[in-house]
């Protein structure tokens, strides 16, 4: 019996009376960081960083009893740890409040004087004037950077930013101006001063193609206005691609303005429209009309034209002025001189144009030469191709022709009359 007694309070004492309720243990730590003058958010954000991994270190997976048992020894190790990296600054204090979610609330005191303001002096590297400009927009307000980091700290403490001012400066500029990389020197003093300077990345525009082109005068006499155009499209050699794609529609309103403000295009009251294709080889292509006058040089050879009915062979050669002034956006008054140089001849008109909507023209000329009226009329069937039909009462003749316009110097004509029929190469000068 005695045995047995034994045996069931051996067996009694094993068994547990309830389950072991498990300790609570820190999972989370958060910090804040504050001073007795003005912390920059920024600094600050960098300083909660810093001392909550100290206290992971130290408490993380920690029970909370045994962690409020030796609360002032953990608030020392984290007085002592981080006073030792700080530079500027010296920890007044330290709270604990353990939990699961334990918060750490340091405070800190000063060394110096403080920095009061923060002036920014900014160099734009190897940029021309007008990018300079477009650069320096774009950067509007990159001064808060700085002074947001800055303005409250400690003269001493300045070494806390460099970090915290690249990260800050590297996230403004891809914002406001990501084509750029930027670097700074600080002198730390209560006025401090920050020179900032930024410089392109790669890719960046290597040659400027130009083209410059008219439907109003002759496109030769754009070639006195080339090198001025030039030495304008050349300021984008060295600019980022990115940047001339970003300020496209600044830059051709620029280009355009300038050649507009020349005393002969003012003159001619030119309006001039700038296209621009960035790449490392990029192309402008400027469209200059005049919103008055049309001044046009052209020349045809008939190709395949033969000595028929009231076709004389030594007519297949041509160079036509054309003259006129607009009468509203519709209406034009010219006058047109012809010259055929195969047999020396010159011939005068007098004439009138009217545009109608859908690239419709109807008009009507006076040959002074051969006392008759010319009617014509054309329609746009497409950006380079053109029908046309022209009826000279002097020779009771008709003339149709098909018209592709190979480039902007050079056209193609397929014509028929009432006789025969030819190719026609048409020169714009």
């Amino acid at each position: 019996m005695r045995n047995f007694v034994a045996v069931l309070l051996a067996v009694l004492l094993l068994i547990p009376a309830g389950p072991v309720a498990a300790a609570e243990r820190v999972v989370q730590i958060t910090a804040v960081t504050t001073a007795r003058s003005n912390l920059p958010p920024p600094v600050a954000e960098r300083m909660n960083r810093s001392v909550a991994a100290i206290a992971e270190q130290l408490l993380e997976g920690r029970e909370i009893a045994a962690v409020r048992s030796q609360q002032v020894t953990y608030e020392n190790l984290i007085h002592e740890v981080f006073d030792k990296v700080l530079v500027g600054y010296t920890v007044s204090s330290v709270h604990l409040q353990p939990g699961e979610h334990t918060a750490v609330q340091v405070e800190l005191l000063p060394w110096s004087e403080t920095i009061q303001t923060v002036a920014v002096e900014t160099t734009v590297e190897g940029m021309p004037p007008r990018i300079e400009k477009l650069v320096r927009q774009d950067l509007a307000g990159v001064e808060q950077v700085f002074a947001h980091a800055l303005t409250g700290l400690p003269t001493a403490a300045a070494d806390w930013t460099n970090g915290i001012l690249k990260q800050q400066l590297n996230a403004y500029l891809q914002e406001h101006l990501p084509e750029f990389r930027g670097d700074f020197d600080l002198s730390p003093e209560s006025a401090a001063s920050v020179r900032l300077t930024v410089y392109p990345r790669l890719p960046v525009v290597r040659t400027v193609d130009l083209s410059m082109r008219s439907g109003t005068i002759p496109s030769s006499s754009l070639l006195t206005h080339r090198e001025r155009m030039q030495n304008q499209v050349n300021d984008i050699v060295g600019v980022p691609v990115g940047f001339v794609s970003r300020h496209r529609e600044e830059l051709a309103t620029q280009f355009a303005r300038e050649l507009d403000d020349g005393p002969d295009f003012r003159r001619l009251r030119m309006q001039t429209q700038v296209e621009i294709d960035p790449d490392e080889r990029s192309h402008v292509m400027s469209r200059s009309d005049s919103s008055r006058y049309r001044l046009r040089l052209t020349g045809w050879l008939d190709l395949g034209r033969k000595d028929k009915g009231k076709h004389d062979s030594d007519r297949n050669l041509l160079f036509r002025l054309h003259g006129g002034q607009k009468l509203g956006a519709r209406d034009e008054l010219f006058a047109q001189v012809d010259f055929r140089p195969e047999e020396v001849r010159w011939g005068w008109q007098l004439g009138w144009h009217h545009d109608l909507p859908g690239g419709r023209l109807l008009g009507m000329r006076y040959d002074i030469r051969r006392h008759g009226f010319i009617y014509d009329a054309a329609q746009k069937l497409g950006p380079r191709w053109l029908l046309r039909y022209e009826y000279r009462r002097a020779d009771r003749l008709g003339e149709a022709a098909l018209r592709y316009q190979l480039h902007d110097f050079m056209g193609l004509e397929y014509v028929v009359d009432n006789e025969q029929n030819w190719l026609r190469l048409i020169g714009n000068f």
